[in-house]
């Protein structure tokens, strides 16, 4: 198949996908979007909300609809490395055997990340990163697609662990889930409380998938959609000669190259999900926002008036 072909494939795909998650998932359009932009362009997302918006039965349903499997980690302050990730144990003929923990999956709910210690949550961000685990020296890969959603709940911030900037920057997106409209709300309450049960097909298998994740990154990108990107991502830094004023006054650091490569992989998925065989600006533009507001970080000046990230991305847009 050409990759015009397979890019129309892809948009009739993503409509069937959207149409079969909507069976259980009402509204939330652009979270279910970013998520899905995430895993076709194999990144990893943040998802922050309060509790009770639906977040694991919209990432089981998610992974129901992709035909993947689907493990979802609860993370605790007495939470151990070797319970996300596995263990050794000794065998009945006094062999060591190793047990897969629930890292091994290919869809992981991180649920609550920031309820962990940091030697917890560095061992799920070995996993993002290499697509593989270490256990007793030995390397073990996990089944790709893998694709890892952490939740974290905005509210109740009494004995958690933030997590540190360089771990936020692994997770191409962050996504706010907000409450449902008063509309969406009341379907919600009829469909849940009713006896009916929808069912959710399987619309890929996991090659497709990895496919699809080749295909985004083979489409081609103008250079001056590439410059956009990078000046964008350059005026988020304070004191470097394209921030303004503005930003030196509101932020104490801007984002990393990284931002800039998953802007134009995100715009690349963002276009290919459109039709288009070409990003554009506007493609970029469309997923700044979920890419940039984990990434800069705001001085106290910024917190006292009370300036949004979300205020400086639309600002720099």
């Amino acid at each position: 198949m050409s990759d015009v072909a397979a890019i129309q494939n892809l948009v009739q795909k993503r409509i069937e996908l959207k149409k079969e998650i909507s069976k259980i998932i009402v509204g939330q359009e652009d979270v279910v979007d970013q998520i899905l932009l995430s895993i076709f362009s194999g990144g990893h997302a943040l998802l922050v909300g309060v509790p009770g918006l639906a977040k694991t039965l919209m990432v089981n349903t998610i992974s129901q609809a992709l035909g993947l499997d689907f493990k979802r980690i609860q993370f605790t302050p007495d939470l151990m490395p070797s319970d996300i990730l596995g263990s050794e144990i000794l065998d009945e003929n006094r062999q060591f055997k190793f047990i897969k923990g629930p890292i091994f999956a290919n869809i992981i709910l991180a649920d609550e990340i920031n309820r962990t210690p940091p030697k917890t949550q560095a061992a799920l961000l070995e996993a993002m990163q290499e697509r593989s685990v270490t256990i007793a020296g030995q390397n073990y890969k996990l089944s790709l697609p893998y694709f890892v959603l952490a939740t974290q709940n905005p509210i109740e911030q009494e004995g958690t662990y933030p997590l540190p900037e360089a771990q936020l920057d692994r997770f191409m997106f962050a996504i706010k889930l907000d409450y449902p409209t008063y509309e969406e709300e009341v379907q919600v309450v009829k469909s849940t409380t009713s006896d009916a049960k929808a069912t959710i097909n399987a619309l890929f298998t996991a090659q497709e998938i990895i496919d699809f994740q080749h295909l985004i990154r083979r489409v081609p990108v103008a250079d001056n959609v590439i410059e956009y990107a990078v000046t964008l991502v350059g005026k988020t830094r304070p004191k470097s000669n394209l921030a303004s004023e503005y930003v030196n006054n509101y932020l104490d650091w801007g984002a990393g190259p990284r931002a800039s490569q998953n802007l134009i992989l995100a715009a690349k998925a963002h276009a290919a999900f459109n039709g288009k065989f070409s990003p554009d600006i506007e493609d970029v533009k469309a997923v700044a926002t979920g890419i940039l507001r984990h990434r800069i970080i705001k001085n106290y000046k910024a917190d006292a008036e009370g300036i949004t990230e979300e205020q400086i991305i639309s600002k720099l847009l």
